[in-house]
């Protein structure tokens, strides 16, 4: 006659964060910490768990790697609850952060020029990366040293407000390169920078972003 160990329905909380609890703990000794965080030494598990039942409480297991793995006697529903609760509030401050793509000609002007750096600015003085590209038409692949010209003196004139995560590179017939937001930056006041127009020009120029 063969006999079958019968095994408790997985929990689905438990298998969706990959921690064991109770009867599914398989190593052969634990290290237990009971609910006041007091050291209860080592035993096997089917030990803790039952000073865990008589508490009314679970075995959960929360460092599998430790030799031998550590178990904490507590409530397992309200550790996952803190758990995501803890989770929740660590994503809510993380940033987003987005590319803003800011592009120019090898034929730019200064006026069109000084608008999209001061773009750019903006862009990381709020915390995103600037992706700044230039593509070269037809003819204007022979002069790419115009086009780099233009990124490398972009780059210069943002300063301190972004730090160059990638030098400008070719990548078929456009030329980028990529901007980070930089430290100085995040912690300054975000102010967008005006634009210089041309003397004598009064009609603004829109940058592609």
């Amino acid at each position: 006659m063969l006999w079958r160990r019968i095994i408790p329905p997985i929990d689905k909380r438990s298998a969706k964060s990959f921690i064991r609890t109770n009867e599914r703990i398989r190593a052969r000794e634990v290290r237990v910490i009971d609910e006041n965080g007091e050291q209860l030494g080592v035993m096997p598990p089917f030990e803790a768990l039952k000073m865990a039942r008589e508490r009314s409480l679970d075995l959960v297991e929360i460092s599998p790697n430790a030799v031998p793995p550590v178990c904490k006697i507590q409530d397992y529903g309200k550790f996952l609850y803190e758990k995501d609760k803890s989770e929740r509030a660590a994503r809510k401050k993380q940033k987003v952060i987005t590319i803003k793509e800011v592009k120019f000609s090898v034929t730019v002007d200064e006026h069109d020029y000084q608008t999209k750096k001061n773009q750019a600015v903006r862009f990381l003085n709020e915390g995103d990366k600037v992706k700044a590209s230039l593509r070269f038409k037809g003819r204007q692949m022979a002069h790419r040293d115009l086009g780099y010209k233009i990124i490398n003196r972009l780059i210069t004139d943002i300063g301190d407000a972004g730090v160059v995560e990638f030098m400008p590179r070719m990548e078929g017939t456009t030329l980028h390169a990529i901007l980070a937001p930089s430290k100085k930056a995040e912690s300054a006041p975000k102010k967008p920078a005006p634009a210089k127009p041309e003397s004598g020009s009064t009609e603004p120029v829109t940058a592609q972003a």
